[in-house]
């Protein structure tokens, strides 16, 4: 099959994100973009998950303090609007990355995060936003062999630091969802899922409703020092503001430095059509659990509220030189997730595809947000959630503001917040060690044996992941 041919799932598939498609949905209309000089307080960039829960939060500690929002797009245009819905309480990518990178503090950071979890849907539902945001739980499916050994792993990791999973061998792991790839399983049941583009759209609705200005289609093309001040310069208008939180996620950020810490990473995703009745019956998946895979290459997949599956992740891609175009959403990976799609699913075939679409992660060689301040403190950055960024973005957002009124917290203590990845090197040798280890990865994915430069890059805590 030619990368022209395409895959016949995927014929006639809208070449734009399901969540935000309004010939699918009821989206809201652009709000106002930004004209001339405007003062604030606050001012955010970015209105992505980070930006806009550091708006609400801020709004309701101090009610009178002038804020402004500034997108470049529309609200959760970005990695906000084009994920999975995955609501994962980890603050570190996962146990296993957060006891390898930080094992005296993880019970610190477990906890954190299950604190920072339940807020969120505590603040989900007192602010009545309708996001279909439910926790079912997550299923780790091993395809492999060696993937087995992986989740057995996994699980004891789980249950030595007092998480309630459940292994489940290959008979019980195809008796909750009937795909015959499936040879062992392991089920947390702190996942949820949400709708992610009604989540930021609700999170907008209601800091608006606070006093918060949310301006959209305002791209901020630089930011300099105006005083005891900082000024971003936009197209139409310009904001001065005491303080500024960068939210900007893998998009070109306003401050240089980031770029040595975060690559944009593309992944991409697809949409089914709604199954029927009989087809559902085909594939169980009664509890609706968010599903993934535990190869390093994984998929991610999902029913939603009106019983589509979304099927995404497994092909990650860098392009020389950090490039960010729209151009590139669309491509040979798509073909390559349907394909898989029907080897883990074959009593599907026949289903389409409504959707494909792509977006950029913001990645840190980590896998876990970096945090800080510029311009003597009154400039504070959250980005790099390296795909796990629903829940964490709220955390991240707390952690920046915290650094930009000078607040010292239990969060800006943790070594997480205070100490920054090993950066990643310039190009060319970006580019080459990123495809490097994509190499790396996808041999290990094939033969299960961890090669010498994975384990070197174990050594040092860093990777390449989405």
């Amino acid at each position: 099959m030619t990368v022209d041919e395409g895959h016949p799932a995927l014929v006639g598939a809208a070449r734009r994100p399901y969540w935000t498609d309004p010939a699918e949905r009821a989206v809201p209309v652009a709000g106002e973009t930004l004209q001339g000089a405007v003062r604030a307080d606050l001012a955010i960039v970015g209105a992505g998950f980070t930006g806009l829960w550091a708006a609400l939060q801020a709004a309701e500690e101090d009610p009178g303090r002038e804020i402004v929002v500034i997108e470049g797009g529309a609200v959760g245009f970005g990695a906000s609007g084009r994920n999975g819905g995955f609501v994962s309480p980890s603050l570190t990518h996962g146990l296993a990355q957060g006891v390898a990178c930080w094992p005296d503090e993880i019970e610190t950071l477990e906890r954190l995060g299950a604190e920072n979890f339940a807020g969120l849907c505590s603040d989900v539902d007192r602010l009545g936003i309708e996001c279909d945001l439910h926790v079912p739980g997550e299923l780790t499916l091993a395809l492999t062999e060696h993937q087995v050994a992986a989740v057995e792993e996994a699980h004891a990791l789980h249950r030595e630091h007092g998480v309630d999973v459940t292994l489940l061998d290959g008979p019980a792991a195809r008796e909750r969802v009937r795909s015959p790839r499936y040879l062992a399983g392991l089920h947390d049941p702190t996942v949820g899922l949400v709708d992610p583009a009604r989540l930021a759209w609700g999170l907008a609705e209601t800091v608006r409703a606070r006093g918060v200005r949310v301006l959209e289609s305002s791209p901020v093309r630089s930011m300099e020092r105006e005083g005891g001040s900082v000024r971003l310069v936009g197209d139409t208008g310009s904001v001065v503001a005491d303080r500024v939180l960068l939210a900007t996620g893998a998009y070109p950020a306003l401050l240089r430095r980031l770029g040595a810490w975060v690559i944009p990473v593309y992944d991409h995703v697809l949409m089914s059509e709604p199954l029927s009745a009989a087809q559902l019956a085909q594939i169980g998946w009664e509890d609706r659990e968010g599903l993934t895979d535990a190869g390093n290459q994984f998929h991610y997949y999902r029913r939603t509220h009106d019983d589509r599956v979304l099927f995404g992740g497994y092909d990650a891609s860098y392009h020389y030189g950090g490039r960010v175009d729209a151009e590139l959403e669309q491509g040979a990976s798509h073909d390559l997730l349907a394909g898989h799609f029907f080897e883990i699913f074959p009593q599907l075939e026949g289903l389409r595809f409504t959707h494909r679409w792509a977006g950029v992660i913001d990645t840190t060689s980590r896998f876990t947000p970096i945090f800080g301040t510029a311009m003597d403190g009154r400039v504070s950055y959250a980005v790099g959630y390296t795909g796990l960024g629903v829940a964490s973005t709220r955390f991240g957002a707390r952690v920046a503001l915290d650094l930009l009124d000078g607040v010292d917290s239990e969060r800006t203590a943790l070594a997480m917040v205070r100490d920054k990845p090993m950066p990643f090197p310039p190009e060319p040798l970006r580019y080459l060690g990123v495809q490097a280890t994509r190499a790396a990865l996808a041999r290990e994915d094939r033969t299960g044996r961890r090669g010498v430069l994975l384990r070197t890059l174990d050594a040092f805590g860093v990777g390449f992941d989405s």
